[in-house]
Order: structure tokens, then sequence, then C-alpha cells
């Protein structure tokens, strides 16, 4: 079983300069490799497999975060299932993952969705979606600043604030502001339930 998220930024155009393509493929660059398990198409869409489908949500947090640093946000879509062929770019490779997650992708727009999962389970896709709309709603309401605490809490969840404080260049009490701000307890406690229910998941 594998997870794929299929993606595009909203607004790219918003940042003329183009200056998020290569942050946005250094972060991706650090999750997996390129081109077999992520690669970029039509410009400002990609996908990236992640291969333990239970971090699939915390790996699109991260990736809202690091967008929403610079006013910018992405639609996606993550299907969970097979990989049946498995090619040496991700474009070229196919499985009940891909077609689930594409599928999925081609309905976020006209349903005004920023973030779904399909699993192949009707009632644990029902369960998940619901959650993941409440998230977009907090999610969306991140100003940069809240954005770079999440993106940091996420990539050191072995620090305290102090510490977390010390690398954003902010006091302790900032933190817990922007912590509260971000909604970042109740975001984590859904990814949490994400984690557990998917680890269980049968597809």
């Amino acid at each position: 079983m594998t997870s794929i998220i299929t993606a595009d930024i909203v607004n790219s155009r918003k940042d003329p300069s183009g200056e998020w393509l290569p942050v946005l493929k250094r972060h991706l660059t650090g999750i997996a490799s390129e081109p077999d398990e992520w690669e970029f198409y039509r410009g400002d869409a990609f996908q990236i497999e992640i291969k333990t489908p239970e971090n699939a949500l915390k790996t699109a947090i991260s990736i809202k975060a690091l967008l929403k640093t610079r006013k910018l946000d992405a639609r996606m879509s993550i299907g969970i299932g097979e990989k049946t062929v498995d090619a040496q770019k991700i474009s070229e490779s196919n499985g009940s993952a891909f077609v689930r997650s594409g599928e999925l992708f081609e309905t976020l727009k006209p349903q005004k969705l920023v973030l779904a999962i399909k699993t192949g389970d009707d009632e644990t896709d029902e369960q998940l979606n619901l959650m993941l709309r409440l998230i977009s709603v907090l999610m969306s309401n991140w100003l940069p600043q809240s954005a770079e605490f999440v993106l940091a809490a996420l990539q050191f969840p072995e620090l305290s604030q102090e510490e977390l404080g010390r690398k954003l260049n902010i006091s302790q009490a900032a933190v817990s502001r922007r912590q509260k701000r971000a909604q970042f307890d109740l975001i984590m406690e859904i990814e949490a339930f994400y984690h557990k229910t998917i680890k269980r998941l049968d597809v």
C-alpha cells in the first residue's frame, strides 16, 4: 500500500517571481526522491508518493504551511492504494493509489475543496473527508507567521516552545501565540486520528 498526493498551486501567478518553486522543490526533495517519487508538470502542479500512507496528511500539512509562508496555497488530493507499475518517473507509474488521487483531484475545484482523500473504503473516506474540510478551514486562515511556526513545529517535533522560538528568532510567548492562532493542537489531533485510521486500513 502506498499514497499519492496530486496537487496544484492556487494563484501561483500572484508570485510572478516564481521564487516559491525552488523553495517547494527543496522541501519535496527532503521528503522523497525526484523524479521517481515526485515530479512537477504543467508548471505549477505536481505529484508526490508518500510510501508510508499514514504520513501523507502530515506531508500535505507541511506543504500547505510552506506555501502559506509565501501567501500561496495548494489544492491536494490524497489517493491511497496499490502501486502496480513502478516506473523511473512517477508520471509513468500506475496503480489504484494513482487512479484514486487523480480522479479525486479532478473533483476538488468544482466542489471548492482544497484537501480530500480517497482510500477505496467509502466509510473511511466520509469520516476523514469531514475532518479534512475542518482543518482546511483552519489552515486557510494561517498568516505567514503562523504558517512559519507550523512548518518549524512539524520539522522539529522534539523541540520545546522555547527552542522553536530560538530557531524562529522570536520569544517563547510569541511561539505560544502563533501555536494558538494556527489551531495547531487541534490540527495535530486530527492528524493523529488520520494516522491511526490509515494504519489499520486494509484496501
